[in-house]
This record gives C-alpha cells, sequence and structure tokens, in this order.
C-alpha cells in the first residue's frame, strides 16, 4: 500500500485525538526509517523517545524469536517469568533501587507511585501531591491531574483533589505548599514535554530536603529522561539526589510496551498483596526486549554523554547562526530541544522533506530525541537539515 492509501485509511477509522502526519512508516535499519512510497528519513524521534536501540538490533531479535520459539508470550503474575525476574534484577543493580513494579506504560508507572504516595500518607492523613506547573506525567486521571498543564485538563473535570503546583526550579514555591499534608512531590529531573528544561542540582536537593522533613515520598518522573538518554543510566544519577520512587517506561521496553516503578528503601514495602496490578505487567516479550536494553545501558549511556554534547554543540551553532528564528538550545545528552521564535511545525514539516524527523515539546520547542545508537555523522546531517529548513523560512 502507498502512504496515500494508509493515511486515508486511518483518517477513516481512527479516532480524532492525533495531529499525524501524512507519512506510513513501513521498515528501517539503523536510525533510518523507510515509508510505504520508499522514502527514507533520518530519525531523531526515535518513537518519542522509545527506540534507544533503533531498528533491526540483532540481540532484539534473537531475543524476540527466542521468547517466539517457547510459545510463552504472556503469563500473567500468578506466576514468575525469567525474563521478568532478570530484568526486575538488572534495574534494581543498575539504579540502587530495592524493588520494582512492573506496568505497560508511563502513564501506569506513575499511576502507581501516586498511589503508593496516598497509600504511604494515609497512615497519618496525609494525601497532598505537588507537583509542576509545565510538567507532564501522562493523560490517565490521576496521571494527567498531577500534569501542570491547563490543555491537558481542558474538558475532563473535576481532576483528583489534594494536587497542588509549585514553579520548577523554585524551591520557595514548593515551600509555600508543603506542610501537614503532605504525601508526595513528583517531579522530572528534565521536564520533557514542558520544553526539555533541566532541573537545577540545588532545586532537586531541596525537593529531597522538604521530602525528608515531612516523611513525604520523592517520586522522580524519568519516563522520557532515562534509561540512558541524558547520559547516564538514569538521570537523577547526573544530581547524586535519590529518589523514593523511580519511574520508567519508553526505551525500557525496546519497543514494546512496557513501565515501570523502582522503589527505594522505605517505599519497598508500601504495597500489598492486592494493592495494586497490571494484568500485562512483567510481559514475558516485552522483559525480554528490556533484558537485552538493560544490558547494553552502561556503555550506550558513555556514547551518549559524549554525543549527547557534541549534538548540543551543533544546535548551540544552529541557534547562533539564525537568531532571528531561535531564542536558545539547552538540555542533557540526547535529550534536547531548540526553543524557537516561531510554532515548531512548519520547522518539522520542511524537515521531513528533506529526510529528517523531528518532533516537537510545548509549544514553541523543536526537540531532538534520536536512538541512543546515533553517531556524530548522524548528527552532522540532522543539523544540515534543520539548518536548510530554518534558512527556507
Amino acid at each position: 500500500m502507498s502512504d496515500e492509501s494508509i493515511v486515508k485509511l486511518g483518517r477513516a477509522n481512527y479516532m480524532n485525538n492525533y495531529s499525524q502526519f501524512p507519512i506510513a512508516i513501513k521498515s528501517g535499519r539503523g536510525i533510518v526509517l523507510e515509508d510505504e512510497d520508499g522514502r527514507q528519513y533520518l530519525d531523531f524521534v526515535a518513537g518519542i523517545a522509545v527506540n534507544a536501540l533503533g531498528y533491526g538490533d540483532e540481540d532484539e531479535k534473537k531475543a524476540l524469536l527466542s521468547v517466539l520459539e517457547s510459545g510463552v508470550l504472556h503469563t500473567s503474575n500468578l506466576y514468575y517469568n525469567s525474563h521478568a525476574v532478570h530484568a526486575a534484577a538488572m534495574l534494581n543493580s543498575l539504579a540502587g533501587s530495592d524493588a520494582v513494579f512492573f506496568c505497560n506504560s508511563g502513564a501506569e508507572a506513575n499511576e502507581a507511585a501516586l498511589k503508593m504516595a496516598r497509600k504511604y500518607g494515609s497512615s497519618n492523613g496525609r494525601s497532598m501531591l505537588i507537583s509542576f506547573h509545565h510538567s507532564f506525567h501522562g493523560r490517565t486521571y490521576g496521571a494527567v491531574t498531577v500534569t501542570g498543564q491547563e490543555k491537558y485538563h481542558k474538558g475532563f473535570s473535576p481532576m483528583l483533589p489534594d494536587v497542588v503546583y509549585a514553579e520548577y526550579n523554585d524551591l520557595d514555591s514548593v515551600r509555600a505548599l508543603a506542610d501537614s499534608r503532605l504525601a508526595a512531590i513528583i517531579v522530572e529531573p528534565l521536564q520533557g514535554e514542558g520544553g526539555i528544561i533541566p532541573a537545577r542540582k540545588d532545586f532537586l536537593e531541596g525537593l529531597r530536603e522538604i521530602c525528608c522533613e515531612h516523611d513525604a515520598l520523592l517520586i522522580f518522573d524519568e519516563v522520557q529522561c532515562g534509561m540512558g538518554r541524558t547520559g547516564k543510566p538514569f538521570c537523577f544519577q547526573h544530581y547524586g539526589v535519590t529518589p523514593d520512587i523511580l519511574t520508567l517506561a519508553k526505551a525500557l521496553g525496546g519497543g514494546l510496551p512496557m513501565g515501570a516503578a523502582l522503589a527505594f528503601g522505605k517505599a519497598k514495602d508500601i504495597f500489598a498483596p492486592g494493592d495494586h496490578a497490571a494484568t500485562f505487567g512483567g510481559n514475558v516479550a516485552a522483559a525480554a526486549l528490556a533484558e537485552v536494553v538493560l544490558s547494553k545501558l552502561p556503555a550506550l549511556s558513555e556514547e551518549v554523554q559524549k554525543n549527547g554534547e557534541y549534538l548540543g554543540k551543533k544546535l548551540d551553532e544552529i541557534v547562533e547562526k539564525h537568531p532571528d528564528l531561535c531564542q536558545s538550545a539547552r538540555g542533557l545528552g540526547f535529550m534536547r530541544g531548540i526553543e524557537l521564535k516561531i510554532p515548531p511545525r512548519d520547522v518539522i514539516s520542511r524537515c521531513m522533506e528533506k529526510g529528517l524527523l523531528v518532533c516537537s515539546a510545548g509549544y514553541t520547542v523543536l526537540r531532538f530525541v534520536p536512538p541512543l545508537i546515533a553517531t556524530r555523522e548522524d548528527i552532522d546531517k540532522a543539523a544540515a537539515i534543520v539548518d536548510a529548513a530554518l534558512s527556507e523560512i
């Protein structure tokens, strides 16, 4: 089928909740995707920070084939399966956490974290959750409530009670809200959908102190910024601040749906049997791919640290060359953005026409989240295309 026929069929059968570009992806190799019409694209979206190993990774193929040959794609959590057990052990080893809950997405991982927070605080009547303006934590009701962006709340009120929002990177705004009702603070160490905004070290250190003062839980949402994307296996490792709960997803499942909530210390035993569950959590096939991704994570993180600095340098050069269209570049590792002075969609479309896939974050940021295997040569090609697209505007 052609791109046009698939797009037409999709528009006739999908709900109208996505603003999709009119191409249909058919195959991929490395970090290059090909659509149904045979056009190729250098991919700096990676399924929105999902496809860490790019496309056609041989170890992922072997892992999936092994699961298929076993005949067991799913077992439920009534029983153990070796892939999920090993993936949990690898996560705990890499993160320094003590226990893992597997689910299917970042929103589900955050829902689990919020339930843990509410249960932890329930013994003392503490239920208040502090989140941040411009944050993004998912689309389910708890996750969207703690998402500090009004556009995601519109039409879905009432939101869940006892959720308040502070200003990101502003400790005074947090202290003004924190009191004896505080159950948890949830924060992205690097805000994604809010515009690729890194946290300051003193800010995260301060949040840790506030949570300790109030016997509240500190939740780090690393659904997008975790799993090697910032040049460390986990973003919090840049800061030396350990959370009580860490949420992950996106790249964890190697392209299949998988999320996780990791518990540290006192958070380990909050859940008891029956408190929470996920039918497909720790799915055999997804866990087998997670083992592959996690086995490569330390080495990949080191490469992202080096190549991410190079990507940052190239984006700074673009900003300097196009001051009329660009305001600044920011981010960490392979999670970076250029804040534009115009809406990003026209730039994204022009880049697509020239063979580069990029996406947006917030209203004004051009986002770059390539597979973690991207090389400096790939970065040079991408930067050249963005430069050419901006030059045409």
